[in-house]
């Protein structure tokens, strides 16, 4: 969700003339929890999840369905459910009542959107295999906990984006749109949070970049789509605000669909998997190694076939976010030459990583960004301060952006028990992993943020897709995996992933040999080998062509592992590998099998991604006309089979394209 704080929110006019300031304040606070924590460890890995909802309000009478704009009255509720609180649950930000101890009751959140609301566990799920068959139970607990304190026509589901969100009587209640801080065609102002922080972000983004936001989706181009398609629900005589010429001088795209306001990315919903590392070089080591992983969970977990009333010809969020989010000016877009910004820069801030940060004899400098931007004044602070060049440069290249929320009570002293304004920066910078120092003042470790995955339909595989990253995340560090891939092509893949039914028809950069090759004395044994044969203890530096480590193979290549001789060996053969070397017992690994098999399915296409299902829903619908345009009768009716879906889980047969026999 992000650094929600309380002040006096500066325009961006004013938060322009600080923006150096914040940032080289936010560097010493950086400097001050690397030199307090550097040398921290924890006895063991933990890692939590975040599931976000859509809160949807039911007509069944008119056959229709909404976003519910009650995030506020739920999230009260929440807070003071007596009941919640004695089991250690409620909303930690509005912090009602006294929270006792007990069973420990998931907490919930508020985000961005007031139609949606997070939730976690409500401490975090360590790494034993009880845990990670707790992991399915809780996440349906926290489902009906919500549930019961919504309204009776109310429900959470679990959808990346409402199909309609931004076509006409999509939320409830209704307001006018072209507010002063969207100024969208679509929404209106007061479908984001009410904290101040939301609407000035939405605000200082527009405001910088000169002009509003651009989403330009490719249409799917049925048998009876208009040729060309032209947006119909484009407003080219809307006269508001200056902002109003965007459409009349071409933002809204030929063959796409057309959107102008933050929320339709920031509104999105997703499965988020954070990890604390036993220590530094841990933590580094996993955002390194997980960092080739994203496009391919991305693709596995497809779930965004409709934008705004129209099927779209990409299955994923993750480019609408980033260009709702994009506040790049024309000059550093290259559109203008370089006058009043310091560089052109190549990538949104919510975007794919661009740096390795591992002290790793393996990461050779042929897998670094070569187009990568620093501020390099800032770097020089850092490693005069004692941090190492890799991790300077990572940090250096996320304070290259501006700080777009600037409270003025912030600039009074720098405070270096605080990290305001280092998270200021650090928030902001939404890339596909994130790397989190410890909070101040907590005894909470280093962390990696796994941000691609798109949120699926049920409790179940939402379960399997987190269970799926930590049995990853074993099997790398216990046999020293080596995933590292050029940075330029883990960025190509994401933008792969975005095609409809990537999937299966898609071929991914991956590297070919993940296995180690050592030299020296022996620890362990390899993944697939038989027990006891010997694991030498540290990487050889690498040698040879770096274009003969990787090649294009299919998502079911790397998930299930090739049938070629001497092929790539599967990411779920390794799991199992792992699985094998800790002895786990007959019950648990039966219970693991479950998930595994939902992946493997994924991946071979004998499963259906949520994408595919919801495309193959509307696109069989008695009202649908073969024109891409989804009806709010086809919305309400789309809606009520996830319901179906998330409740029954596939056991009455109706979506078992996606779940298989349960």
């Amino acid at each position: 969700m992000g650094l929600l704080a309380v002040g006096t929110p500066l325009e961006w006019s004013e938060a322009k003339k600080v923006a150096s300031h914040v940032r080289e304040w936010g560097i010493e606070q950086l400097l001050a929890i690397w030199n307090n924590a550097k040398g921290k460890e924890r006895d063991m890995l933990l890692w939590g999840d975040e599931i976000e909802y859509l809160v949807v309000a039911y007509d069944d009478d008119k056959r229709t369905v909404k976003l519910s704009l009650r995030q506020a009255d739920i999230l009260e509720a929440l807070a003071t459910d007596k009941e919640l609180l004695k089991q250690g649950g409620g909303v930690p930000d509005l912090a009602r009542g006294s929270v006792k101890a007990g069973k420990t009751a998931p907490v919930f959140h508020p985000e961005f959107g007031r139609f949606m609301l997070e939730a976690t566990p409500g401490e975090p799920w360590g790494i034993g295999f009880k845990d990670l068959l707790d992991v399915e139970p809780d996440m349906k607990w926290r489902r009906k906990i919500a549930k019961e304190h919504m309204e009776a026509r109310e429900y959470p589901i679990t959808l990346t984006t409402f199909p309609r969100l931004g076509n006409k009587n999509s939320l409830t209640p209704d307001y006018p749109i072209s507010g002063p801080k969207l100024r969208s065609q679509f929404l209106p102002d007061e479908i984001a949070n009410p904290h101040i922080r939301f609407p000035t972000l939405a605000a200082n983004i527009r405001s910088r970049r000169g002009k509003k936001v651009e989403l330009n989706v490719p249409v799917f181009v049925d048998t009876k789509t208009p040729r060309p398609f032209q947006d119909p629900t484009v407003d080219f005589g809307m006269h508001n605000w200056p902002e109003d010429d965007d459409v009349r001088k071409g933002a809204a795209k030929e063959d796409c669909i057309y959107m102008d306001a933050m929320a339709f990315g920031m509104g999105s919903c997703c499965l988020q998997i954070t990890f604390q590392a036993k220590n530094i070089l841990e933590g580094r080591k996993m955002y390194d190694q997980l960092s080739p992983l994203g496009p391919i969970l991305l693709a596995l977990t497809a779930a965004t076939p409709i934008y705004k009333g129209f099927l779209a010809d990409t299955d994923v969020r993750w480019n609408q976010i980033s260009r709702a989010v994009d506040d790049r000016t024309p000059e550093e877009l290259g559109e203008k030459p370089l006058k009043n910004d310091r560089w052109r820069i190549p990538k949104s801030r919510y975007a794919s990583n661009s740096t390795y940060i591992s002290q790793d004899s393996r990461l050779r400098p042929e897998y670094l960004d070569p187009n990568l931007i620093v501020d390099e004044a800032l770097k020089a602070r850092l490693v005069e301060g004692g941090m190492d060049d890799l991790l300077a440069t990572h940090f250096a290249h996320l304070f290259i952006r501006d700080p777009i929320v600037v409270f003025a009570e912030d600039l009074q002293e720098l405070d270096l028990n605080k990290a305001d304004h280092f998270e200021n920066l650090q928030s902001t910078n939404w890339q596909h992993m994130r790397f989190k120092p410890p909070p101040i003042g907590s005894d909470i470790g280093w962390r990696v943020e796994v941000r691609p995955m798109e949120i699926q339909i049920t409790d179940f595989e939402n379960a399997a897709f987190s269970v799926f990253v930590v049995l990853i995340t074993r099997a790398i560090l216990s046999f020293d995996l080596n995933f590292y891939l050029p940075i330029p092509s883990t960025t190509e893949n994401m933008e792969t992933a975005h095609a409809r039914d990537a999937v299966l028809e898609k071929k991914f950069y991956f590297r070919k040999d993940p296995l180690p090759r050592r030299a020296g004395r022996t620890n362990g044994s390899a993944p697939g080998s038989a027990a006891g044969t010997p694991l030498p203890s540290r990487p050889a530096t690498p040698v040879g062509s770096v274009e003969d480590e990787y090649e294009l193979m299919s998502v079911n290549d790397i998930i299930n592992g090739s049938a070629s001789p001497g092929g790539f060996p599967g990411l779920i053969p390794l799991v199992e590998s792992y699985l094998d070397s800790v002895n786990v017992d007959v019950e648990t690994r039966c219970e693991l099998a479950r998930y595994l098999s939902l992946i493997r399915g994924r991946a071979n296409g004998t499963l259906w991604t949520a994408a595919k299902w919801i495309r193959h829903f509307v696109r069989e619908h008695k009202e649908y006309q073969q024109d891409s345009a989804v009806s709010e009768g086809m919305t309400y009716d789309l809606v009520k089979a996830v319901e179906r879906v998330t409740e029954m889980e596939g056991k009455d047969g109706f979506g078992r394209e996606m779940l298989g026999g349960r």
